[in-house]
């Protein structure tokens, strides 16, 4: 099974958790995109109606326009019925490092207000220990640049400030600010780090997703795995 095919096949399970009605939380990134031309089709197709989502990016943004998904924002609905985001990488405790599209801030908001937040990735995505070969993006305020880059790396990353494909310079959020990727090696204790990352000034937010995910639908050989957070095993265990 190809990558593609394993995310859409997540994406899907994912998807059939929507009950009419509900307010979604709209991640971001490929495996995302998926789901939301599903539910366009569900839509389209009058099996789901009365839905409403947040989009958590512009390219969130224009992909649920395009399907046809009514949106709405936090300041009308602060508390969302489901959350589906996709992961960089993740652990079968379900926490899980992502923006590497960009979005961490907002995706992350999303997240904290879901009643329930699910994950959907492709198995290349799960990991032991995360930071296992992915870097954590930070995002970081643009006048905090140099200190930022300074303190995370006193931390024991390797660090580079991340540069626009599409133009000279750093990329930009869509919140106005940079990222840092900062590349720790394996974590082994990523609520440590992540309180330490959150403590240095500028730094606004961190791609450690912990704590937040209820389910994950992980796609491959040709199935499709349901995970819930398991505090005390390890991968090998899962699949």
């Amino acid at each position: 099974m190809s990558a593609n095919a394993a995310k859409k096949k997540a994406a899907i399970r994912a998807v059939k958790h929507i009950e009419n009605g509900m307010i979604l939380g709209l991640g971001s990134g490929t495996t995302v995109s998926f789901a939301i031309k599903y539910i366009g089709e569900l839509i389209a197709t009058d099996e789901l109606y009365d839905i409403y989502g947040v989009p958590t990016s512009i390219q969130t943004t224009f992909e649920a326009i395009k399907a046809k998904i009514p949106l709405t924002s936090l300041d009308e609905h602060p508390q969302l019925d489901l959350g589906i985001d996709g992961a960089d990488q993740l652990d079968v405790k379900l926490n899980a490092i992502k923006g590497g599209g960009g979005a961490l801030m907002r995706e992350k908001i999303v997240a904290a207000a879901c009643k329930e937040y699910i994950l959907i990735a492709d198995e290349s995505k799960l990991t032991d220990v995360l930071g296992t070969g992915k870097v954590v993006p930070v995002e970081i305020h643009p006048f905090s640049v140099t200190p930022a880059l300074k303190s995370v790396e006193k931390l024991g990353a390797k660090v580079s400030l991340r540069q626009s494909s599409g133009k000279l310079g750093p990329l930009v959020t869509d919140n106005g600010n940079y990222i840092i990727d900062a590349d720790f090696g394996p974590i082994q204790d990523p609520w440590w780090l992540n309180r330490e990352l959150h403590a240095i000034p500028g730094i606004i937010e961190t791609g450690m997703f912990l704590g937040y995910a209820h389910l994950a639908y992980i796609g491959g050989r040709g199935s499709v795995k349901r995970l819930k957070p398991q505090p005390d095993a390890t991968l090998k265990k899962t699949i």
